[in-house]
């Protein structure tokens, strides 16, 4: 049972909205590919978390909020970190597939996407030793189309290879840090360093802004289905423990489909540890739904601030409070940005901000931990491949 206040709900807003600032706009930081994103995210009760994405491209800021499950006495009033990662992959995916069929003339009737990310995690963080890892990524295409199968999985092929997100799953980009502790900058000790000044946090106070639609960008459907790739772990509960040493598998899916209105419509799954079912709606280039970039930014910036709040927890360390400002450069679309290039990535550059009572040199090796423990800088800096499988249906 959790024992921190559900902040989230208290709050009582939505759990996804377009923001607007009643101070100085958040800026986005300067672009080094064709789009930056900036993350500002700070710790609530628990494991939930609150960011604000702003993207120097769309001009938009969206508000998102996560939260965990039972398998780290979390409330569940949000979705977890790689929730928001692994909806954001495939939208990225199906964004890419839908502009390259349009611009070789190829009619598609109905589209799925369905995605399969797929993490490790071994050693425990009560003893400092926990490693978190990625494995390569599974995509499932069922589509309705007029193309023979040999054009077909050409364009699939390079749509994958279009997607700005792949190269973040294609690359090795070792992730970039700057600390600070209770307003005085440490040098991190172990991490890759950014060779910038520590960003102050940002205080600017946000509300939803105007839309002019009420629709319901996230929302909690039930339990999750059970996977249809994998056989559960023997122990799905406390081997998802933060003091278990064993190495434990999680699965996280995400299926996307394109509603008549346009937007992506996505199911994202806990197949294990087995978690909550969400509904994501997510568009590009419109003030109507967040998009891809923007959930995958979220997901990185989650996940690593998960790390830091199961750190704490499991050594009993003073941190009351945490924030990171994290900035994202990614290239447009192969084929939605019209470059006909492959999708390009930058690594993650995060500014991470603690208030705590412990030592420097616990400072630092929080950050290190931390960094060491995270699924996603673990996927954004490991050589992967995205698995392609396709049906044809209709």
């Amino acid at each position: 049972m959790p024992t921190e206040r559900n902040a989230i709900q208290d709050v009582g807003l939505p759990l996804v909205f377009q923001a607007q600032s009643q101070g100085a706009p958040m800026a986005a930081p300067r672009r080094k590919l064709a789009e930056a994103l900036r993350l500002c995210a700070t710790s609530l009760a628990g494991f939930q978390k609150e960011a604000y994405v702003t993207s120097d491209r769309t001009g938009l800021t969206w508000r998102l909020v996560s939260d965990e499950g039972a398998n780290l006495n979390g409330h569940d009033a949000a979705p977890p970190p790689l929730g928001f990662f692994a909806a954001g992959l495939a939208a990225s995916y199906m964004e890419e597939i839908l502009a390259l069929a349009d611009q070789r003339g190829v009619k598609i009737g109905s589209l799925r996407v369905t995605l399969d990310n797929f993490f490790t995690m071994s050693g425990s963080m009560l003893k400092g030793t926990m490693v978190g890892g990625a494995q390569s990524v599974d995509l499932m295409v069922e589509i309705a189309c007029d193309i023979e199968d040999k054009a077909l999985v050409q364009l699939l092929s390079d749509s994958v290879g279009a997607a700005p997100q792949n190269g973040l799953v294609t690359g090795a980009h070792k992730s970039l840090f700057t600390l600070s502790q209770n307003g005085q900058e440490i040098a991190p000790t172990r991490v890759a360093p950014l060779n910038e000044a520590a960003i102050p946090m940002a205080n600017a106070e946000w509300t939803p802004a105007p839309t002019g639609t009420d629709t319901t960008l996230l929302e909690r459907v039930g339990m999750s289905p059970p996977s249809q790739t994998n056989p559960p772990p023997q122990d799905n509960g406390a081997a998802y423990s933060t003091t278990a040493p064993s190495a434990r598998p999680l699965h996280v899916a995400a299926v996307a489909e394109l509603r008549p209105d346009g937007m992506k419509e996505i199911l994202q799954q806990l197949h294990f540890p087995h978690g909550s079912e969400w509904r994501f709606l997510s568009a590009e280039n419109t003030q109507r739904a967040p998009d891809a970039n923007t959930l995958m930014a979220a997901g990185i910036g989650f996940c690593f601030m998960t790390q830091l709040g199961i750190l704490a927890k499991s050594q009993k360390l003073d941190l009351p409070e945490y924030a990171i400002i994290q900035d994202m450069h990614l290239s447009l679309g192969g084929a939605s940005g019209g470059t006909s290039k492959p999708g390009a990535a930058m690594p993650a550059e995060t500014h991470l901000a603690l208030k705590s009572s412990e030592a420097q040199a616990k400072a630092a090796e929080m950050l290190d931990l931390a960094e060491q423990a995270c699924f996603l800088h673990a996927l954004c800096k490991t050589p992967l491949k995205t698995k392609l499988r396709f049906q044809k249906t209709g």
